[in-house]
């Protein structure tokens, strides 16, 4: 059972990648003539209970999601189709193009850090470094550099030669801020051709006298005729898809 629960610790520490938990987390009671501390069963335990609520948020925040669950949600407010498209329809198609584009990182993430690691080729403190290197990459790849240096100079780091050399809090929480802005941007295009059908409709209704009806009668149609005609899913996908840059 040991063995079993620090195996699944060590996942979910790799998945995390935080290189400085291997080390805080490290159990002092080791045996005696220099052997590798192990966990204890009551830390795996407290380990895996503390990341069952914080390793899909922090997972999440270092990949695409947020990204994409924000554009897509702002499609669906431009088509006016707040019932139409439920979260959970939004949240499981972000999550479906997260995976399709964080393949490659996962796939380095479990061939360098998890295998060595699960068959006891190296530590966990090595393979927590090893996991942390493919998506600081991924990261920075897709982090603005003024951003970058905004949240470096807030974390009070001094002067860093290298983007890679700045710590993993700050590459992540430079890359939510970058993501946040990319999401913006894409979902700014989205919305101008569908705000043009609206400001159209309703200045036609109020030339016709019609302002009792509400626009979004007529223009709901219309904005999913063209959103049909153009192919808009595909579009959308191909932009989400595209915009995350290759590390």
């Amino acid at each position: 059972m040991k063995k079993t629960l620090g195996r699944l610790a060590g996942l979910g520490l790799l998945l995390l990648a935080h290189p400085v938990i291997g080390a805080t987390l490290k159990i002092t009671g080791a045996a005696e003539g220099g052997a590798a501390n192990e966990f204890t069963v009551k830390t795996q335990v407290l380990i895996i209970m503390t990341l069952l609520g914080l390793l899909p948020v922090l997972v999440l925040m270092m990949t695409s999601f947020t990204r994409f669950v924000i554009v897509l949600s702002l499609l669906r407010q431009a088509l006016g189709l707040q019932q139409g498209l439920p979260n959970r329809l939004i949240t499981g198609v972000a999550l479906i193009l997260t995976m399709l584009v964080m393949r490659p990182v996962g796939d380095q993430i479990w061939t360098e850090a998890m295998q060595p690691y699960d068959q006891d080729r190296i530590g966990l403190e090595q393979a927590l470094k090893i996991a942390a290197a493919p998506i600081s990459r991924f990261m920075l790849a897709q982090t603005h550099k003024s951003a970058l240096a905004q949240i470096s100079a807030l974390a009070g780091e001094g002067k860093i030669d290298k983007p890679e050399d700045h710590a993993f809090t700050v590459k992540l929480a430079a890359f939510v801020l970058s993501e946040l802005k990319t999401a913006f941007q894409i979902g700014c295009m989205l919305f101008i051709p569908f705000l043009v059908i609206d400001l159209v409709v309703s200045s036609v209704l109020m030339a016709m006298g019609m302002m009792m009806l509400s626009p979004l009668v007529i223009s709901l149609p219309l904005k999913l005729l063209l959103f049909v005609l153009v192919d808009g899913w595909t579009l959308t996908v191909n932009t989400l898809v595209t915009s995350v840059r290759a590390y």
